[in-house]
């Protein structure tokens, strides 16, 4: 699977099909915060999977699967195509997740915000930080890259008021982002602690999707 070299994040797009008049919304805004798959929420490519908000205005919303591997990519196999030469040699074996749906052969970084590129990072909130420049691999290949972080190709997109439509349809819970759920947190147990975060038993909660 092709990588292309990090680019730098530019506006969101690739949102919903449905227009939502802004006068029917009310202002929300989600940035830095995780998003939570309901188990009915309808799209197979998005079930029980974490989000990660980067950026959620008017203008729509963009975020990171955070517990999401990508099929048939490993780091190695993007730092080989953009000839960097690995010099911290176990960072070859992280895992590359899969981001979102659009634009997969783009490259994310979500990390800890002790690290700055020298290029451009978008400092989220709190202690995360993301990068999507080529700088970002080539430390992490040297080993001066961020503390923590997760690599991930394609990120998700939503147009103006689609998030909110889906939050108001019951698709998504919401729930603060810690350090400890997002990089400490192995992927397949990441969905289950955020919802226990929210006092929910997941049992239940698939037990009851579809009979609302």
């Amino acid at each position: 699977m092709a990588a292309s070299a990090l680019a730098r994040c530019e506006g969101r797009r690739h949102g919903g099909d449905a227009a939502v008049n802004k006068s029917e919304r009310q202002p929300m805004d989600l940035t830095g915060k995780l998003l939570i798959a309901m188990p009915d929420i309808g799209d197979p490519r998005f079930d029980q999977t974490l989000v990660y908000l980067c950026s959620h205005t008017d203008d729509g919303a963009m975020g990171l699967i955070v517990n999401k591997a990508a099929t048939g990519v490993s780091l190695r196999d993007i730092l080989d195509q953009l000839e960097i030469v690995i010099k911290d040699a176990p960072n070859g074996d992280i895992p590359v997740r899969f981001g979102g749906p659009v634009e997969t052969q783009r490259g994310f970084v979500l990390h800890s915000s002790e690290y700055e590129s020298s290029v451009s990072s978008l400092a989220v909130a709190e202690g995360f930080s993301m990068t999507a420049t080529l700088d970002v691999l080539e430390d992490v290949a040297a080993g001066t890259g961020p503390e923590q972080f997760l690599i991930m190709l394609g990120y998700a997109g939503w147009g103006p008021g689609q998030l909110e439509a889906e939050i108001g349809e019951n698709g998504w819970l919401t729930a603060d982002a810690t350090h400890e759920l997002i990089f400490d947190t192995i992927d397949g147990d990441k969905w289950v602690a955020a919802l226990k975060t929210l006092g929910v038993d997941p049992i239940v909660l698939s037990a009851s999707a579809g009979h609302a």
